[in-house]
């Protein structure tokens, strides 16, 4: 390690800062420039592709944003203090999140990424304010990092961006067959639905689950029990995220039944990757007798969502959908020999996207568990 130097993180980034132009005048927005926030990025993906807002060269010029380079760094300074991403391509930013980029003399963009991922829990402890934490240009000039040279750097990176564009790669796939599916199955039962079709409810079709939370003191993070998903906050791309064990729950959902959110928000949906409690904020469903048809089941469920989100807007502060409301969704029940003609086609793409999700998740633990290795020298890369 002797090779390895300290600097002041201020030392080795330059640092921008960026704005917002007027939402009161509309000639700055709606363009074709991306315009960063950090609902944009906040999940916990290498690269960010595109954003919910943008804004045109006016609203550019005539404002403090400033735009990034391609590969250049965003880190949210505010509210949801330390996500980080890079840029796949350039974009402007608000004044929420601040701009990096290596001083190339120093270090690499690449690098200074994994540095950030590797550290990013002294930001979080070194952040300023009241209400909402905040990262300030000084907090980057009390951290104090360990840089191998530049060749080691380099090779560092380069091992976990491997990991990182394989992750990528199977994300952008995965979006890709899901889009494909979805399409088929509005074209088969909604576009080129049957007028002799069966008219039903929600029950008729699909068995369901409602759930209900265990003890609190039966909950854990140390992996005792079953996993146990509470709604929105435990979801991602299909799968939930382990978060929560409970040694006593109360309700189950099987492998591959289709989550639903019951409460703030309604509508949002994941599948269950093996058996585990579902709490107050979730409803399992299941194709009755025949569990194999879960991909049938997930996007039928997902066709129906723009009646299931509408209970979004009952209650009295956060909506909610109850049993009942559920028993009263009408569905149109096609014949079994066309459910059947449907997963031949799309269930080995479902299985696909089933497959890149678990080897994600692989990959995904083999570059967190190599990041602080790498980065602190315990590990060292080979040039």
């Amino acid at each position: 390690m002797s090779e390895w130097f300290e600097f002041r993180f201020s030392e080795i980034i330059d640092l921008i800062g960026g704005g917002t132009p007027k939402t009161s005048i509309l000639e700055y927005w709606n363009g074709d420039i991306p315009w960063l926030s950090v609902v944009d990025f906040n999940n916990g993906r290498k690269y960010v592709y595109d954003t919910e807002k943008k804004i045109t060269e006016l609203g550019l010029h005539n404002s403090s944003t400033k735009l990034l380079e391609k590969d250049d760094i965003i880190i949210s300074a505010r509210g949801t203090v330390g996500a980080i991403a890079m840029l796949a391509r350039e974009m402007a930013f608000n004044q929420s999140c601040y701009g990096i980029r290596a001083k190339q003399d120093i270090s690499t963009n690449q690098f200074i990424y994994y540095l950030l991922k590797d550290t990013v829990d002294n930001f979080l402890q070194i952040s300023h304010g009241g209400v909402f934490d905040t990262i300030t240009r000084d907090t980057f000039k009390e951290i104090d990092v360990l840089l191998p040279p530049l060749p080691e750097q380099k090779a560092i990176a380069g091992v976990l961006s491997c990991l990182d564009d394989k992750i990528d790669l199977l994300h952008r796939q995965n979006k890709t067959l899901e889009v494909l599916a979805e399409t088929l199955f509005r074209q088969w039962f909604l576009e080129e639905s049957d007028d002799t079709w069966e008219e039903g409810k929600l029950p008729d079709e699909f068995e369901f689950v409602m759930g209900a939370s265990p003890p609190g003191a039966s909950y854990n993070e140390q992996g005792i029990g079953i996993p146990m998903y509470q709604g929105n906050a435990d979801f991602e791309f299909r799968f939930p995220k382990r978060r929560v064990f409970t040694t006593d729950p109360k309700k189950h959902a099987n492998k591959y039944d289709t989550l639903i959110s019951v409460r703030a928000p309604v509508g949002e949906q994941n599948m269950a990757q093996e058996k585990c409690c579902i709490g107050r904020g979730v409803a399992a469903f299941r194709y009755k007798k025949e569990n194999h048809y879960y991909t049938y089941t997930y996007f039928k469920m997902k066709s129906l969502m723009e009646e299931i989100k509408q209970f979004n807007e009952t209650g009295t502060v956060f909506g909610s959908i109850s049993k009942s409301d559920f028993e009263n969704i009408e569905v149109t029940i096609p014949q079994k020999k066309l459910i059947n003609k449907f997963l031949s086609v799309v269930k080995p793409i479902d299985d696909k996207i089933i497959v890149n999700s678990f080897q994600i998740r692989s990959l995904e633990k083999l570059r967190d568990t190599l990041l602080p290795k790498l980065m602190s020298g315990e590990v060292r890369v080979r040039l």
